[in-house]
């Protein structure tokens, strides 16, 4: 069991889950047109199916990851991260493929459950188009290292990051609340994105070389380490700028800026990179940046709820 629990990387399911929290506690804070009531507009079985589905999916890329790297051989000696449970031999890949097949379909009734408490029995066309969403998210997780045109291994890693764990969760989760897009929810989900993005791209600028060896053409291989630095500068202050601007154009109180406190562990990070020299030495930031971005989702959700004057004036 100890083997199984390291193969999910538990310190990767915090981040996973972000954008959900954002995206629910948006949908509390602000009910719609249709929908008047924060009680309402919100419910947590749905949140929690949300949440169930949401690491299931990163259970299951990390599961197809491992599987993946470790039967192409990219997981290597050269490689400088933790050993893999295939690389090391403590998970043969035959009962990482069942494992595989077993979280993709717990993870598929997850999101069917899903969007079985968002419509119900109406707006079939609305629940067609997440199902296909869900089927499409669980065949790209899988798809990221394993087979012959896995787009990992092309330096599409990102995009599908950004894309699954930022834009759909965090505004595909608002809607089966509200049914309906925010515009300024596309800010903080851009932004959570961006810092997704942005733990993938230190994960491969810490394997850039066993990575360029094994033929596993990331982005940071083909843009090379020094211009890599510069893009995850870029993705990190952008997803800081993105939230500042969210808060302004939702008129946040200066009491609802507590989220600012998230961002001096972000520039602590960024300063880390900036000196960097040793690749091995990105590891811990790897868990840095993914709390990080943990803890901004947390805090800019209990600000969009919650906010400190509430407590002096109610007392």
């Amino acid at each position: 069991m100890k083997h199984w629990v390291e193969a999910a990387r538990l310190r990767t399911l915090p981040l996973s889950v972000s954008g959900i929290i954002v995206g629910s506690m948006y949908a509390l804070a602000y009910p719609t047109a249709n929908v008047l009531t924060p009680t309402e507009v919100f419910n947590w079985q749905l949140f929690g199916f949300a949440i169930l589905t949401t690491l299931g999916l990163q259970v299951l890329s990390n599961f197809a990851n491992d599987y993946g790297d470790g039967i192409k051989g990219t997981d290597n000696e050269d490689r400088i991260g933790p050993k893999r449970a295939i690389q090391s031999g403590v998970i043969s890949p035959q009962a990482m493929k069942r494992a595989i097949i077993i979280t993709s379909v717990l993870t598929f009734i997850s999101a069917v459950l899903l969007i079985y408490f968002a419509f119900g029995e109406t707006n079939i066309g609305y629940s067609i188009f997440f199902l296909i969403l869900g089927l499409l998210a669980i065949a790209s997780a899988i798809r990221y290292t394993i087979g012959n045109t896995a787009y990992g291994y092309r330096g599409y890693g990102d995009l599908f990051v950004f894309v699954f764990f930022g834009l759909v969760s965090t505004l595909g989760v608002n809607f089966l609340y509200s049914k309906e897009l925010d515009y300024k929810l596309f800010l903080p989900a851009i932004a959570i994105g961006f810092l997704s993005v942005g733990v993938l791209n230190l994960n491969n600028m810490r394997d850039e070389e066993s990575d360029r060896k094994s033929g596993k053409n990331t982005i940071v291989v083909k843009i090379g380490g020094a211009k890599a630095k510069k893009y995850h500068y870029f993705l990190v202050i952008s997803a800081m700028i993105l939230v500042l601007v969210f808060a302004v154009l939702n008129n946040f109180q200066f009491d609802q800026y507590i989220f600012v406190v998230a961002y001096f562990p972000l520039i602590s990070h960024l300063i880390t990179v900036y000196k960097n020299k040793d690749p091995k030495k990105l590891d811990p930031e790897l868990k840095k940046l993914a709390i990080s971005t943990f803890l901004l989702s947390v805090l800019l959700s209990l600000c969009l709820i919650f906010f400190l004057s509430d407590i002096i004036v109610n007392n």
